[in-house]
């Protein structure tokens, strides 16, 4: 129930991302003519008769309102099928059934947190061998291939650092060594980057952020075009059991018809921000695709449509630099998580990436004086200005600068 239809398939390739997040799966019903996918509470489906249904039986399995955010999702991301979640983690999860015992998988090195401890804490102890690499550099990929290889993970950009990995490149190494290539695509969206179309078989999307926009639903999503893959995945689906409510499901439908509109201010307020924490004496570094000093600025423009709504700096003084701007905004609020209509920022080391060991943490370049932003559609120049009156004085630097 979640292939998308021959109809909409075509559509998908006349329409843009704007259209489709508003229309694709989204038909008003055809019982009441409401506009809106309804919410279909029920986990009980009646059958015709024995062995007829109308295409939905128990709601672990498939949901009316989750097939439209499927069939949605699919359709953004150039898919053909789409399984959703309760959680990102869910999703990541579900992938990863994909694999079994002795299998190796080949992960960037600077993941977000949560999927360092899914592999590194939880699969290997069914056995799993997993090795962390350069994800930036396709060679180290290559070389950390065995014959036990089965699938290589990539975010890109990556959680915090927002470092890229060129798919279209990892994608011909997988080719060659007949694996599987799983792209998180979560910061950029599918309306920024298309990991499908550059040569990825999964993309995984933590539906919580971007997608939904609205910060009030946890949710994931994982969308392939091969069958093979999504009858896997959606066996996987039905017996972890780890679904999205009908409500998450319309609250996601309700946030991506906005995807476009949000995502363009997100990118046009980051990009001020990024500019105005590199120019700032506080600042020691600021990571943020966009900007022509990022190392992968010129893979961004090539492998994406835009540079995205997240920025992340590292403040001079450490810690307690990084604590001084975390506690002191006002209208940036201390939060994990991220993509919403409000800005939010965070300390990846004490939070989101905590469960990564220090040194780790450290060789990817997470460090204690790091902080990542999250950048909200409010007005930039308030953002700026909250920025600013948090930030450790710029006095303070100057005379140190003199003094030293």
């Amino acid at each position: 129930m979640s292939r998308i239809t021959d109809k909409n398939e075509t559509l998908t390739k006349t329409l843009g991302e704007a259209t489709l997040a508003i229309h694709l799966g989204q038909e008003p019903d055809p019982g009441t003519g409401a506009l809106n996918t309804p919410i279909f509470a029920t986990s009980t489906f009646v059958l015709e008769e024995l062995g007829v249904d109308k295409g939905y039986r128990y709601a672990r399995g498939q949901n009316p309102t989750r097939t439209a955010l499927e069939q949605c999702l699919a359709a953004l991301e150039g898919g053909k099928f789409c399984v959703t979640s309760s959680s990102g983690m869910a999703a990541a999860f579900t992938v990863t059934n994909l694999l079994s015992a002795g299998d190796h998988v080949i992960v960037g090195e600077d993941v977000y947190g949560g999927v360092y401890r899914l592999f590194e804490q939880v699969l290997v102890r069914y056995d799993l061998k997993v090795s962390f690499v350069n994800a930036r550099n396709p060679k180290a990929i290559e070389e950390a291939i065995t014959d036990k290889t089965k699938l290589i993970w990539i975010e890109t950009p990556t959680n915090p650092l927002l470092r890229l990995a060129d798919i279209k490149a990892i994608a011909e190494i997988k080719n060659a060594h007949n694996l599987l290539l799983v792209v998180d695509n979560t910061f950029a969206t599918p309306y920024l980057q298309k990991p499908l179309a550059l040569g990825a078989d999964i993309v995984v999307h933590s539906t919580t952020k971007y997608l939904n926009g609205h910060s009030d639903v946890i949710g994931g999503a994982v969308i392939t075009s091969d069958e093979a893959i999504h009858e896997k995945l959606l066996f996987h689906q039905n017996a972890i059991g780890a679904v999205p409510s009908p409500f998450d499901c319309y609250l996601v439908l309700r946030g991506v018809k906005t995807l476009a509109v949000r995502m363009r201010e997100h990118e046009k307020n980051a990009r001020a921000v990024a500019e105005f924490l590199q120019d700032h004496p506080a600042i020691e570094e600021v990571y943020y695709p966009g900007l022509p000093s990022h190392p992968q600025f010129e893979l961004a423009k090539r492998q994406m449509k835009g540079f995205g709504g997240m920025v992340s700096c590292v403040v001079k003084g450490g810690l307690e630099g990084a604590a001084q701007l975390a506690n002191n905004t006002n209208l940036f609020q201390l939060a994990e998580s991220l993509g919403g209509v409000s800005s939010l920022i965070c300390h990846p080391a004490l939070q989101t990436h905590k469960p990564i060991p220090k040194d780790v943490r450290e060789h990817c370049g997470i460090v204690d004086g790091l902080i990542r932003i999250s950048v909200g559609i409010e007005e930039v120049e308030d953002l700026i200005a909250d920025l600013d009156q948090a930030l450790p004085a710029k006095h303070i630097f100057r005379l140190h600068s003199i003094a030293s």
